[in-house]
């Protein structure tokens, strides 16, 4: 699921800022063309709320190389698009919401946090019980689960 949403993370940036800003997801060993994103997810958790049902917490970041000298400038709008862009984004068929939103700017480099959480549940595979047969007595006759008319005679 955490590849699936920094798709759908890499696919809003794309719509919201165009193709000349690049989105990479992996580290490519040489250098990264500004304007650019880097976008990862630095703390997933996963905590068992009961049997089947779990809490995903999962904290992505997005980092971003400006590309002009007005470095503080240009992350600033940034920033504000990020807010808009990242609210909301499909996964699959349906949509998550982004929270717990975040920037700081650090060594020329704009790193922006947000958290896309939800509930999973698991259901686990069991096998089933064998036959079950029952016995009762109504009002002094025996009725050993027969449906046939006249079976217990």
């Amino acid at each position: 699921m955490i590849g699936e949403i920094v798709d759908a993370v890499g696919l809003a940036l794309k719509e919201a800022f165009g193709n000349n800003y690049k989105v990479y997801t992996e580290e490519t060993g040489k250098g990264m063309d500004a304007p650019c994103f880097f976008v990862f997810c630095s703390a997933p958790r996963n905590t068992r709320i009961s049997n089947q049902k779990y809490f995903r917490s999962n904290t992505f970041c997005i980092q971003y190389i400006p590309s002009t000298v007005n470095i503080r400038a240009e992350c600033n709008e940034v920033i504000e698009r990020l807010f808009e862009c990242l609210e909301y984004i499909k996964v699959d068929s349906f949509l998550l919401r982004g929270r717990k939103m975040e920037s700081e700017i650090k060594d020329g480099v704009l790193y922006f946090f947000l958290n896309y959480d939800f509930f999973v549940y698991k259901k686990e595979e069991t096998e089933a019980m064998g036959t079950l047969t029952r016995s009762i007595e109504v009002k002094g006759q025996v009725n050993d689960g027969c449906k046939e008319k006249n079976c217990g005679e």
